[in-house]
């Protein structure tokens, strides 16, 4: 089992968002010491406990201090931006790490409907034509599959061009997303943490479905879920109090940030006995380290999935790189 990090840039404590940008480099240049495989940055807009909106510049940032990791979008919501820019972006990135970049895509907006008029967001329904031009612009601009003399956009390139391009995954949460990403004969991974259900179903529904591409010969699938480990197990539960508030309130309808556990913990006190915080309780991987390798293993062999990232996550940055640690790859 591959393990890699999927980074948010939350908000912690009394951080402010530009903090939390920077933070995620730090973060970044840790999970290459501590040897994982990948690093992926997310897409969020309006959301004052994220940092930010744009994968492409950290990973722009991280790529030039780090030498190993594979750098990426957790992912990019495709419906939001022209896809020729977006080519053009991701074949830059290449150029400054070649055979390191990877490009996740969503097809939802990272945001509400308000915000994403404010993005003039197309919608979700354009992301299979957006996915094809894209996808077809990265593949010409490589060498990898040259556009043919007919196609209407052949004379529009993507530019830089260069000897390679970067992979290509779909981020999904249904098995209609996972059965998408096998035709396209391109990498997937579920967000589980976002669609609060087990992996397997759709993680099968893409591997029924694969088609072989220009991307890939074999179908590969990733699992994303939310765990933090610390030295012990109460320790682990207390300092990620702030996460599940958070969590509960935003499925509430109530959107908030806790800067402190003591603020958390007494949220979750009024929330005690209620089905919303019984299912954010019974869905968290909280623990020591050994109880969190375990589940993780657990969850890649039930989802049948090649690659499981962890979100990181944590009360300040400190532990957010000390649960990483505690997790590591042997």
């Amino acid at each position: 089992m591959l393990l890699s990090v999927l980074d948010l840039s939350p908000v912690t404590g009394g951080a402010t968002q530009a903090q939390a940008v920077r933070e995620t480099i730090e973060v970044a240049k840790a999970a290459e010491r501590l040897g994982y495989h990948r690093f992926w940055m997310a897409e969020h807009h309006n959301i004052q406990g994220l940092g930010s909106p744009n994968p492409e510049i950290l990973i722009a940032a991280i790529s030039q201090q780090t030498s190993r990791i594979r750098l990426g979008s957790g992912g990019v919501m495709l419906v939001n931006y022209s896809p020729l820019k977006v080519a053009e972006t991701f074949m830059e990135l290449e150029a400054l790490a070649p055979g390191r970049i990877d490009l996740g895509l969503g097809r939802a907006l990272g945001a509400d409907a308000r915000t994403g008029g404010a993005l003039r967001s197309v919608g979700s329904d354009a992301f299979p034509q957006y996915f094809q031009l894209l996808t077809t612009w990265l593949l010409d601009a490589s060498g990898a599959v040259p556009m043919p003399d007919g196609h209407p956009i052949h004379d529009i390139k993507a530019n830089p061009s260069g000897p390679s391009h970067p992979d290509v995954f779909v981020l999904c949460t249904s098995e209609e997303s996972a059965t998408f990403a096998g035709m396209m004969g391109v990498g997937m991974v579920f967000a589980e943490f976002i669609a609060r259900s087990e992996a397997g179903p759709a993680v099968a529904a893409y591997r029924r479905t694969f088609q072989p591409s220009a991307f890939r010969t074999e179908p590969w699938a990733g699992t994303a879920v939310v765990a933090y480990a610390a030295q012990t197990m109460e320790q682990a539960w207390r300092e990620d109090a702030p996460r599940r508030a958070g969590t509960v309130s935003m499925l509430s309808g109530r959107r908030r940030r806790f800067p402190d556990a003591a603020e958390a913990e007494a949220f979750l006190a009024e929330w005690k006995g209620t089905p919303l915080l019984a299912e954010v309780e019974g869905r968290t991987l909280a623990g020591d380290a050994g109880f969190i390798r375990e589940k993780l293993a657990a969850k890649a062999a039930s989802a049948g999935a090649d690659e499981v990232f962890v979100m990181a996550t944590g009360p300040s940055l400190a532990t957010r790189i000390a649960s990483l640690e505690l997790i590591k790859p042997p």
